[in-house]
């Protein structure tokens, strides 16, 4: 009698999508053409600010001036070695450009040093405007025979400079990981398959951010590279599987039962990594939301690509994989076990000891929260143009003061407030500005001072203060008499534009000139420093962007402020930007450790079902965490947090795969033998799989850390190539010497839950088995068998099999 095996859900559904391939091969070409399309839908942000929390003083201070106020394009052009005779003909050439409405420049220290010259420009347009773009080349141009340096972001595309950066960095990426796939394959013919299949998913990925509705500059460039170095383990475990079983089966029954015992083993290894990025998401810093939806989105949309289209490229290329199979080409590393089982004394309490050590060092690590003034490996030229000016003419922290409008007087006063303080370079404002003779703009003038100023006669002066006073419901000024009555000059200045415009008044060609004189003076002004509803005033600090100082003196003019308006005043600029990451890089970065290690000891406790594994493998990885960041303390190397805190998620999330594929091994060959022989035989077992996911992760991450002018993206690539091979080594040299010295922990501290033992099943005839058997059997055995059998043998043994007979090598 025969039983027709059935297969469950899984295999069903395996085989519904091996025999549906052709129609998912044409899903997938519909996606692609779609993808190619969507891309170009894709919102970026470049500001890393837009994510600050609502509740921050930066964040709401940064709505209130875009929701208010222009803010012009400028520049800083430093142009070395020139006289300063020179350099005043050269202010003369950048003062007649078009478009350039203010140049600062002047002989002290701070324009002119060393034969070079600091130009401070202004430009009439924002930064990206059309004009300014215009002005800024016909600088260039006349620039162009000297050593310039720019600093200035009109014309500076990040995203556009990431995107290249990233395609070069993909490129060389891709080269590497055809060698180590390649090194770690088993035919030649499944590299493209696997490069397939994740082509596909980050294509895929790319094409559906649009649906996030806008993502950063971060995610948006390393997304790709990401994915691949986090992914593509899992293709690889697909394709093993897909090998395994085609020994002794068709292309199409190997490619069915191999996805069949591939999705739940792949689904439980990626978990860990999207519990790591899951922690991300709940950063304050909402940076993080944006990267772990963009990156879990790319884990799902890979384990998709795997799932539904390589089982179908296998079955595609399954003749060619046969025709190009090759011999093992990584060596064996026996050695590895042995010096773990040797050691396994010494190395955990030297690992302890290095553990307190790794802490403090990491606790102490350097953190910027402005990435202005970190260097990277490549540099582009903004970023050496702004070294070289900082380096001669220092650096220029401006803060800018937002507070509610209409008193002029209190702004004077608090302009002067912080003039006087010797942290404050220099202050700006409408108080500061220069109207004509001395006046500034918001001084208070007579009629008779007005027409003395602008040359015009009393009478027509006095009756232009007459309509200003009835217009503003003023009328006790013209009962008392206009001869005291006081307007600010700003003020007046807009109601006579008014006036003109309205009225259609024409005045002498020396006149008209005069006024649009003043009147662009007056633009510029409303545009850029008040408005109906707040003044700005920029401030000019002598202190470095983050320090302790700069906080101190920040909190300082908030104090200052108070004295002359009691609420709805903001203080904004890059320090205090810095402040507000700083205040939430403590919360972000206590969740992050927290729920990223609670993830995913979670998801190791019903993995192993063991109390005692999860901590151990835990307690290696964190290890490699605190190692990773001691080296910014040990090298004095400002360290970006934002690094800090994504790296340390993914090495959680990801590198504990690594410790999980030689733990898995480990308990499996402590079925059939000692647990001292079955480390040995883990690491050997687990080491392609490591070697692999690791060297594709840290050749990834480095490649960004190297070859990535952005800092926030090359201190991230930097960091998690680092953490990566401190990761490989500790988990094929550290973790096994706790395996093997805790093992009897592991045993004692093992649960079984319940539903999930397996079922004791009860069958007759001829059937086909397929997976670990545990029990009594009576028949005749024709499969290839790897376990321990208690009992009575009486059966062929082929010559590439041997018997072991309670440790010993039995005779036939």
């Amino acid at each position: 009698m025969t039983r027709k095996r059935s297969g469950g859900f899984i295999e069903t559904l395996a085989g519904f999508i091996v025999d549906k391939r052709n129609l998912i091969f044409l899903l997938y070409i519909f996606a692609f053409v779609f993808c190619i399309f969507s891309m170009n839908w894709v919102v970026v942000e470049n500001d890393v600010t837009t994510y600050l929390s609502e509740e921050t003083e930066t964040r709401q201070g940064l709505d209130a001036m875009n929701a208010n106020f222009v803010t012009n394009g400028s520049a800083r052009i430093m142009v070395a070695n020139i006289t300063y005779e020179t350099a005043e003909q050269i202010l003369e050439q950048i003062q007649a450009v078009d478009g350039v409405t203010m140049v600062t420049f002047d002989d002290s220290p701070e324009h002119y040093t060393h034969a070079s010259a600091l130009f401070d420009v202004t430009f009439s347009g924002q930064t990206n405007a059309p004009e300014t773009l215009a002005a800024m080349e016909s600088l260039e141009s006349i620039l162009s025979g000297y050593d310039l340096y720019e600093d200035t972001l009109i014309g500076y595309d990040e995203n556009a400079l990431l995107r290249q950066e990233m395609t070069t960095i993909l490129i060389v990426a891709v080269i590497i990981i055809v060698i180590v796939l390649i090194l770690t394959s088993r035919s030649y013919m499944e590299v493209p398959v696997l490069l397939l299949t994740f082509g596909a998913a980050a294509l895929i990925n790319m094409g559906t951010n649009f649906l996030c509705g806008k993502i950063s500059f971060i995610s948006d460039s390393i997304a790709v590279v990401l994915q691949l170095a986090l992914a593509i383990d899992y293709a690889i475990i697909l394709c093993h599987r897909f090998s395994d079983e085609h020994e002794t089966r068709g292309a199409r029954d190997a490619a069915v039962v191999a996805l069949s015992k591939a999705i739940p083993e792949i689904c439980a290894s990626s978990l860990t990594t999207i519990s790591g990025l899951a922690a991300l998401a709940f950063m304050q810093f909402g940076i993080g939301l944006d990267m772990a939806v963009v990156l879990i989105k790319a884990i799902l949309l890979s384990l998709l690509s795997v799932f539904t289209l390589m089982p179908g490229l296998l079955m595609l290329f399954s003749p060619l994989i046969d025709k190009t199979q090759h011999k093992k080409l990584l060596p064996n590393i026996y050695f590895a076990g042995k010096f773990a089982v040797k050691m396994r004394r010494i190395i955990p309490p030297l690992f302890v000891l290095l553990l307190f050590g790794a802490f403090y060092l990491s606790s102490q690590c350097p953190f910027a929260y402005s990435y202005n003034d970190l260097k990277t490996t490549k540099m582009s030229e903004r970023q050496q143009a702004y070294f070289k000016i900082k380096d001669t003419f220092g650096t220029s922290n401006m803060v800018a003061v937002v507070v509610p409008s209409g008193d002029y007087e209190a702004e004077s006063l608090l302009l002067q407030e912080l003039e006087s303080c010797p942290e404050v370079k220099s202050t700006m404002g409408l108080s500061g500005m220069e109207a004509m003779e001395g006046h500034a703009l918001t001084d208070a003038l007579r009629p008779r001072e007005l027409a003395e100023l602008v040359d015009m006669d009393y009478e027509v002066v006095e009756l232009l203060y007459s309509a200003y006073a009835v217009e503003h419901d003023q009328y006790g000024a013209i009962l008392e008499g206009l001869e005291n009555y006081e307007i600010p000059l700003f003020d007046m200045l807009l109601y006579l534009k008014d006036q003109l415009q309205e009225n259609h008044i024409n005045l002498t060609a020396d006149d008209q000139a005069d006024i649009d004189e003043m009147f662009s003076l007056l633009d510029t002004a409303q545009a850029q420093l008040q408005n109906e509803n707040f003044s700005r005033m920029v401030v000019y600090l002598n202190l470095p962007e983050e320090s302790q100082e700069t906080f101190d003196f920040l909190a300082a003019m908030r104090e200052i402020i108070g004295k002359y308006y009691e609420s709805d005043f903001y203080v904004v600029g890059n320090s205090t930007s810095s402040r507000d990451l700083s205040d939430a890089f403590v919360t972000d970065n206590l969740m992050i450790s927290v729920l990223s290690s609670f993830f995913v000891i979670l998801v190791l406790l019903f993995t192993f079902q063991s109390a005692g594994l999860p901590v151990l493998l835990i307690i290696v990885i964190q290890g490699s965490i605190w190692i990773n960041f001691s080296f910014p303390t040990l090298m004095n190397d400002p360290l970006y947090f934002l690094g800090y805190l994504i790296v340390q998620a993914i090495q959680m999330g990801a590198n504990i795969d690594y410790a999980i594929v030689i733990s898995s091994h480990y308990q499996e060959k402590k079925k059939e033998m000692h647990h001292k022989e079955a480390i040995i035989h883990a690491i050997n077992t687990a080491f392609p799989t490591v070697f692999t996911s690791g060297t594709i992760m840290a050749s990834s991450g480095l490649l960004i850390g190297n070859l990535s002018a952005q800092p926030v993206v090359s201190t991230m690539g930097n960091c998690l190539g680092r953490g990566t091979i401190i990761s490989m080594v500790l988990v094929l040299f550290v973790l096994p010497a706790f395996l093997v010295l805790g093992d009897s922990i592991i045993n004692r501290t093992s649960f079984k839950l319940k539903g999930m033992e397996a079922r004791t099943k009860t069958a007759a005839g001829t059937m086909h088995l397929s997976g670990h058997v545990r029990g009594y059997i009576s028949g005749i055995v024709d499969a290839d068998f790897e376990g321990i059998l208690r009992g009575q043998l009486n059966a062929q043994i082929s010559t590439e099999g041997q018997l072991m007979e309670e440790g010993r090598e039995a005779n036939e």
